[in-house]
């Protein structure tokens, strides 16, 4: 996804665990909102989603979901990430409800396409 993004930054999130999250912090503001910087946001049950960040520390503030699917293509995303920054309004107000946390579905092997499964045991031999 960052690759499609031309994103070159380590700030970005991916939380594997359920509900899974991820957050990737933009280059350039929506004309809108100038003093505030933009993330990408996706989530398991809404997809992608676009954000201001907020000066207090708070969530941060929803201004438009991609709404085609929860996992669209990466290009998909990138369409959607320029148009947010270029200050198209892309997407739509209202979060979508692609399925529940707990559904029994596809998902998992879907993103299994986006990179190596965590491997956690690494993690545990380092502590």
């Amino acid at each position: 996804m960052t690759e499609a993004l031309g994103y070159t930054g380590q700030a970005f999130h991916v939380q594997t665990e359920p509900p899974a999250t991820g957050y990737i912090p933009l280059d350039g503001r929506i004309p809108a909102f100038p003093g505030r910087d933009v993330a990408l946001l996706w989530d398991e049950r809404h997809g992608w989603c676009g954000a201001i960040e907020t000066a207090s520390g708070e969530d941060l503030i929803v201004v438009s979901y991609l709404g085609s699917d929860v996992l669209p293509a990466p290009r998909v995303v990138a369409r959607f990430a320029a148009a947010l920054v270029a200050g198209d309004g892309p997407g739509q107000a209202e979060p979508p409800a692609f399925r529940s946390v707990d559904a029994d579905d596809d998902l998992a092997d879907r993103l299994a396409g986006y990179g190596p499964e965590p491997d956690f045991t690494e993690l545990a031999s380092a502590s």
